[in-house]
C-alpha cells in the first residue's frame, strides 16, 4: 500500500448491531469495501480503558472478547480473529513515551463488532491501543496527531466508541427518535469539523449539551484520537444517524 490511508471513526452503538442488517451497519459494511486495503489497522476502542498509561496489543492471536452481558446467545458464539500486527504494534509504541511493548489482549467488542463488518474474511492484520480513561480531551486530540504518521506506513487508524453516548437515558426502541440534545450536539459536532473549529472538540464541556451527551467520555475519547490523526484532511461522513434515542451512530472518514 502506497499514500497515506484514511481514518475512520465509527459509532458503533450497541453490540447487536453485530448481527443486526440495517442502515447502520449496510453502510459501515460499504465502507470497509470501498477503503483502499492497509497493511494494519489500529483500532482505538472505547472498551478497553487503562489509567495512566497506554497499552498495545497485537503481540499474539486475538481472542474474542464478550465483553457485555444479558445479549442473545447468538452474539456469544461469533469468534472473530484477525492476524496479530506486531510489527505495527511496535511502530506505534514508538510514537509513545514511555513506548508499551505489544501484549497478548484479546479484541473489545468495540473493535470486533465494527472490524468484522469493514473486513468480514478476518483477513487485514490488526492492533489495538487503549484509552487513557483519566487524561483530558487536549491529550487524546493531540495522541492522535502524534499517531497520523502512521497513515504514510500503510496504518489505517480506526476509531470506535461514540460522539453522543448516554446509557441512562437510551429507549429500549433501537429506532426511537432521537432526543434533540442528541441531534444538536451530533450536528454541532460536525459543525465544527467541517468549519475548522476542531481542536475546540477536545474540551467538551464546553459545548452546549457536553454533560448531557458525554456524561462520561470513554466513547468520545476515541472519536477525538480519530480527530486529531485526520489532521486537516477533508471530513465525510459514511454514516449519519441515532439509535435508541440517545446514542449518536454518525461515522466520519478523514481523506
Amino acid at each position: 500500500m502506497t499514500g497515506r490511508l484514511p481514518v475512520i471513526f465509527v459509532g458503533h452503538g450497541s453490540p447487536m448491531n453485530a448481527v443486526l442488517d440495517n442502515p447502520f451497519t449496510r453502510a459501515i459494511k460499504t465502507l470497509g469495501a470501498s477503503l483502499p486495503r492497509p497493511e494494519a489497522v489500529l483500532c482505538v476502542s472505547a472498551h478497553w480503558l487503562t489509567e495512566g498509561e497506554l497499552r498495545v496489543n497485537g503481540a499474539e492471536p486475538f481472542e474474542t472478547i464478550y465483553d457485555f452481558f444479558g445479549f442473545p446467545d447468538e452474539l456469544y458464539r461469533i469468534t472473530y480473529s484477525p492476524p496479530p500486527a506486531p510489527v505495527a504494534a511496535r511502530a506505534a509504541a514508538s510514537l509513545l513515551s514511555p513506548a508499551p511493548e505489544p501484549e497478548a489482549r484479546g479484541l473489545d467488542h468495540g473493535a470486533w463488532t465494527v472490524l468484522r463488518m469493514m473486513y468480514p474474511a478476518a483477513d487485514v492484520p490488526v492492533f489495538q491501543l487503549s484509552v487513557d480513561y483519566p487524561a483530558e480531551g487536549k491529550y487524546h486530540y493531540e495522541l492522535g496527531r502524534r499517531l497520523a504518521p502512521l497513515r504514510d506506513k500503510g496504518v489505517l487508524i480506526l476509531g470506535s466508541g461514540n460522539i453522543v453516548h448516554n446509557l441512562r437515558l437510551m429507549d429500549p426502541d433501537m429506532d426511537a427518535a432521537p432526543f434533540s440534545w442528541n441531534r444538536d450536539f451530533d450536528l454541532r459536532v460536525k459543525e465544527y469539523i467541517d468549519s475548522g473549529r476542531r481542536a475546540d472538540l477536545a474540551d467538551y464541556l464546553k459545548l452546549p449539551g457536553g454533560k448531557l451527551s458525554v456524561p462520561t467520555p470513554d466513547h468520545y475519547w476515541p472519536f477525538l484520537v480519530a480527530l486529531g490523526a485526520g489532521l486537516e484532511d477533508q471530513a465525510s461522513y459514511p454514516y449519519e444517524g441515532y439509535h435508541h434515542a440517545s446514542l449518536s451512530m454518525r461515522a466520519l472518514k478523514f481523506a
